[in-house]
Order: structure tokens, then C-alpha cells, then sequence
């Protein structure tokens, strides 16, 4: 069971919540990252979450269309054959979908997953992302409830973000200030939007600071324990406890203790981008400066085709990310705690 039902996906979350873990979230742009992060998880024995942005989608599906469709059907089929190979259960989701990018992206995607539902298959991707932090709080629940309905009915998990994360992410920016901590008003508003699980299943993003991309010490101020007193204010009002499932955005260069308060307060999903990017990256470098009369045609030679090979260098890139994957798994305490 390499790609999660939905029902596994649910246990999924739901031993994470219980033991107080998270799975990383790696976003992929390719087949190879696809394979770095599927040998991250089966090297450190963890499930975990594989994700897809609009601007990963828009890459996989070529420059010479550039359809975003396209680009994340694509790899989650190939997802579904190359995941058999590897001992350890993931789902696959779709990262930051903004309002304008709904009906290229998030929309049919869940009409191809109805159409498999109805003839009696699993849907493609086992949760989407809908990113109304750049609109009002009513216009975003309003647009949330319509989504959660249609991902209720496909057998989908719906992510919400609720209120900004800092920094940029495939075109959609915010400042980092202090509209970046979620109120426990606007977690009351979403739990009476879109109910506490009765409506179907919902993972939320709210704001305790973070920001996307890698900031020095200093210039973020994350308050993980913001979590605690939104998931307590819902709480007294609904009388459910522990009433969300949180996800953590922006969390490249977080501390351990930040991340480890995170999970005491709910967090059960992770987002890892920045990072595992670098890690794909870097070894690459190395391979070009130490080789560069290899990869390069230099003086009028031919350079040396072992080294230009996409292969040699591909498989650097592929172990650098895979081996941040586990790191990650570690931080997260997903280690050790796949489905068996």
C-alpha cells in the first residue's frame, strides 16, 4: 500500500496526532525528487506526505505548455508505479493553491478525482491545498466550505490556510509583521464554518510567525505556542479537544525546540521545501567545480562524458535530498513509525 487510501491517510493522521509527531511534507518538482523523498522516508522508516505546488505542477508540465494539470496528474501516476518499490506508505497532496489558480489547479483536480471515486477507485491525490490567505477570513471560509464539500465527496482532505505566512511562495508574498499570528476569533470562525470534522476532514495552516524560505536567527519570531491557545479557545466553545489537525508552514531553518513545541501542540503535518532544495542542489555544485574540465568542453577539448552524464550528478542530487529527508524525519519524530 505504497500510496495511502484514504482511510490509511486518516490513520496516518491520526497516529501522528495521538504520538505527537508530524510527517515532513517535501515538495517535488520532478521524477528524481520524487525519488529522493520516497528514499528519505524508506531510510529513515517513516511515512510521510509528498507535495506539489502550482509552480511544481506548472514545471512538470513542461515549458513548452507549462499546464499545471498536466504536471500533477503526471507525476502522481508515476507516483502510484514507483512507490510500490518502497516500503513505506505516502500520500500525495497539492501545496499552496491562491484564488486565482483555483480553476487551473485545485478544481480539476478534484473532478478527476470524483470521476475515480464514482467508478469505484481511490482519488489521485489524497489531500489538496486551498491558500485563501491573501483574502478576507469570510471570503476564504466561504470558497473553503464549497472546496471541503467537493473534497468530502472524492474522499479528499482539504488543507485551509487561514491567515498570511510571511515571505513568498510561487507569486503569493506577505510582509512579516504582526498580521503573521493567527486569533483564536478567527479559529472560532473557521471551526463554525467548516465544523470540526462533521463536514468533512480538514487540516489547518494557521500563523504563528512563520515564513517561507530561510531567514537568520532574529528576524522570524515563531510563537508555536500560539497553537495551544487556539486549539484551547475552540475548544471551551465546541467542548471537543484537541479540535485541529495543524500544519506548519515556513518552518525551513526552525529550531528543535520550536519544532518540538509545534508538535506538543498539534502539528501533524510539516512543510520542507527550502531545505531539501539546497540539498538537491549542493551536491550538484560540488560536482561541477570539482569537475569543471570535465563538464565544460574547456580549451578546445571534449571534457569527459562521465561527468556531464546527468546520471553521475543526478545521483548526488538525489542522495543530498534524501539524506535531508531523514533528517527531517528525526526532527519530526516520524522515525520508525510507519505503518507496518
Amino acid at each position: 500500500m505504497p500510496i495511502a487510501t484514504p482511510e490509511v491517510y486518516n490513520e496516518m493522521l491520526d497516529r501522528a496526532k495521538a504520538g505527537k509527531f508530524a510527517y515532513p511534507a517535501i515538495n517535488v518538482t520532478s521524477s528524481q525528487t520524487l525519488h529522493a523523498a520516497l528514499r528519505g522516508f524508506a531510510e529513515a522508516e517513516s511515512d510521510g506526505i509528498i507535495q506539489i505546488s502550482t509552480g511544481g505542477a506548472e514545471f512538470l508540465g513542461g515549458q513548452h505548455s507549462k499546464d499545471m494539470v498536466t504536471g500533477a496528474v503526471a507525476l502522481a501516476e508515476f507516483a502510484h508505479i514507483v512507490a510500490k518499490k518502497y516500503d513505506v506508505t505516502v500520500a500525495l497532496h497539492t501545496d499552496h493553491c491562491p484564488k486565482d489558480k483555483l480553476d487551473g489547479y485545485v478544481r480539476p483536480l478534484l473532478a478527476i478525482s470524483e470521476e475515480r471515486v464514482k467508478a469505484g477507485q481511490n482519488p489521485l491525490f489524497q489531500s489538496h491545498m486551498w491558500d485563501g490567505s491573501a483574502e478576507t477570513l469570510a471570503d476564504n471560509l466561504a470558497i473553503a466550505q464549497e472546496l471541503l464539500e467537493r473534497a468530502r465527496a472524492a474522499k479528499i482532505i482539504l488543507e485551509v490556510e487561514i491567515t498570511p505566512t510571511g515571505g513568498e511562495e510561487d507569486g503569493v508574498s506577505h510582509e512579516i509583521n504582526d498580521s503573521l499570528y493567527t486569533t483564536v476569533d478567527d479559529a472560532i470562525r473557521t471551526a463554525e464554518a467548516l465544523g470540526l470534522g462533521e463536514k468533512g476532514r480538514y487540516l489547518l495552516a494557521a500563523s504563528f510567525g512563520n515564513v517561507h524560505g530561510v531567514y537568520k536567527p532574529g528576524n522570524v519570531v515563531l510563537r508555536p505556542e500560539l497553537l495551544k491557545e487556539l486549539a484551547d479557545g475552540v475548544a471551551a466553545k465546541f467542548g471537543k479537544a484537541s479540535p485541529f489537525d495543524f500544519v506548519f508552514h515556513g518552518g525551513s531553518g526552525s529550531t528543535e525546540q520550536e519544532i518540538a513545541t509545534a508538535l506538543e501542540n498539534g502539528v501533524v503535518k510539516m512543510n520542507i521545501d527550502t531545505d531539501t532544495q539546497y540539498a538537491f542542489t549542493r551536491p550538484v555544485v560540488d560536482h561541477m567545480f570539482r569537475n569543471y574540465d570535465g563538464v565544460l568542453k574547456v580549451d578546445g577539448e571534449v571534457g569527459s562524458k562521465k561527468t556531464y552524464d546527468p546520471r553521475t550528478w543526478g545521483k548526488l542530487a538525489e542522495a543530498g535530498m534524501a539524506a535531508r529527508v531523514v533528517e527531517a524525519c528525526a526532527n519530526l519524530r516520524s522515525t520508525g513509525t510507519k505503518i507496518k
